[in-house]
């Protein structure tokens, strides 16, 4: 029996840029991704060089973004205050680190079969030579050549997805994609193919500035007084500024305290103890790497996401609404008070 290997005889995308389109697209959907638009590499004229697609390959002449949903459910159980490692993993870092590498490596396959180089990217940026304000860290890497990045590169998703004409960028800084909302994890493909480029979002308005994001936020991470204003393909985009360290902090649940801890009374790193919007009195583990979220993303997704339901301009619809009960908030001044039927082992009184 014969060996048997992939095709590398075929030639669908050596017709025209429309054509060739055309099929990455519908490729890109089978593959798994929710949604997919492509930019070419123009729009990203004038980016950070950190940031510049060009200084990873030089030749790119489109980017191919795509749209992963985080689904719903993934959040019911932060909702609920009952389950909250699977936002984290199923929604979070299974996205990022399982399902959306697949999907960006077997597309990137199917353009290189064709003879066109493919970078597969999802939305690890886990060694990037900027730290969270853009700023590049000290003592971390160094150029290899005069006029290029430091490593490594890290291309802002959200704005790469803005650029494919995906959806847009919300007050929150948060993509918004037209199905979804802020349910989105990005990925992307650079790639040396010309494709035609889709035109930049120009849909329903998606963000209206309600400021449901930067109300329900845990870490009050939203600088209202500072407004972020960029040029993107042509248009201006706005954001509120973040505060980058108060969202890293309440993203994991933490609450920073002035007074001095003693290790074993600290939630998580420094001088802090779980914020009311965290039922753990340790931080959990990470999980797949990443995935520590356990606000939740309280304001810019959960709250985002049910102004925008609420005003019926998603794709994705539900027949029940979201929130359904009232939001809980955990008082850590107070005992618990465990469900009728909890037992500690240590409660067990043995038998004579």
């Amino acid at each position: 029996m014969a060996i048997m290997s992939r095709d590398f005889t075929r030639n669908d995308l050596c017709g025209d840029p429309r054509t060739a389109a055309e099929i990455v697209k519908k490729q890109a959907l089978a593959f798994g991704a929710d949604s997919v638009g492509i930019g070419n590499i123009e729009r990203w004229k004038g980016a950070p060089i950190q940031m510049d697609p060009l200084q990873i390959m030089p030749e790119c002449r489109s980017i191919i973004g795509m749209v992963f949903r985080v689904n719903r459910g993934s959040l019911r159980g932060i909702e609920e205050g009952t389950y909250f490692s699977n936002y984290s993993s199923m929604g979070y870092g299974g996205i990022t680190y399982l399902y959306m590498p697949m999907t960006v490596i077997n597309l990137s396959k199917f353009i290189e079969d064709q003879g066109h180089e493919a970078v597969p990217m999802g939305h690890q940026s886990d060694w990037r030579g900027i730290d969270n304000e853009g700023y590049l860290k000290k003592n971390y890497s160094r150029p290899v050549a005069p006029g290029r990045a430091a490593p490594d590169i890290m291309i802002q998703l959200r704005i790469a997805a803005f650029l494919c004409g995906l959806g847009e960028i919300g007050l929150s800084k948060m993509f918004l994609s037209p199905q979804f909302g802020p349910r989105n994890r990005v990925g992307i493909i650079l790639t040396d193919l010309e494709l035609e480029p889709d035109p930049l979002y120009d849909g329903p308005q998606l963000c209206n500035q309600c400021m449901a994001c930067v109300k329900a936020c845990p870490g009050k991470c939203f600088d209202t007084d500072k407004r972020v204003s960029v040029n993107l393909g042509g248009k201006q985009v706005e954001w509120i500024d973040l505060k980058m360290d108060a969202c890293s902090t309440a993203f994991v649940g933490a609450q920073t305290v002035p007074e001095p801890l003693p290790e074993e009374q600290r939630y998580g790193r420094g001088n802090s103890v779980p914020g009311d919007w965290s039922p753990f009195y340790k931080k959990p583990r990470n999980l797949y790497n990443t995935g520590q979220a356990v606000c939740g993303a309280r304001g810019c997704t959960r709250a985002c996401m049910i102004s925008m339901e609420s005003r019926g301009v998603l794709q994705n619809r539900f027949h029940q609404k979201f929130r359904r009960r009232k939001t809980w908030n955990v008082d850590w001044s107070k005992p618990p008070v465990y469900a009728e039927g909890s037992v500690f082992r240590d409660q067990v009184v043995e038998a004579d």
